[in-house]
């Protein structure tokens, strides 16, 4: 499963997204049915962030779904086909 952890780069809103940006490419284009994103519990700040990016319309069109994990919540499940 690949996952990108974001605790290195919280702080900086333009590393979020170009990250996110290019491991959701990556993710989509490797054929793993499933990949995490950690964006870690904390305030719960930044996993909201992690959501409305995947929430995006042109974002949606590379994944089938995503949910944050019911045994952690500072982890994102993103499916693919």
């Amino acid at each position: 499963m690949l996952s990108l952890d974001l605790h290195p780069i919280f702080r900086n809103n333009r590393d979020i997204e170009l990250a996110l940006r290019q491991f959701l490419f990556k993710a989509n284009h490797s054929g793993e049915p499933v990949a995490e994103i950690i964006p870690g519990k904390g305030s719960g700040r930044l996993r909201a962030r992690v959501i409305a990016f995947l929430d995006q319309k042109h974002i949606r069109k590379l994944y089938v779904r995503r949910e944050v994990d019911t045994g952690n919540t500072g982890r994102i499940l993103v499916y693919f086909q």
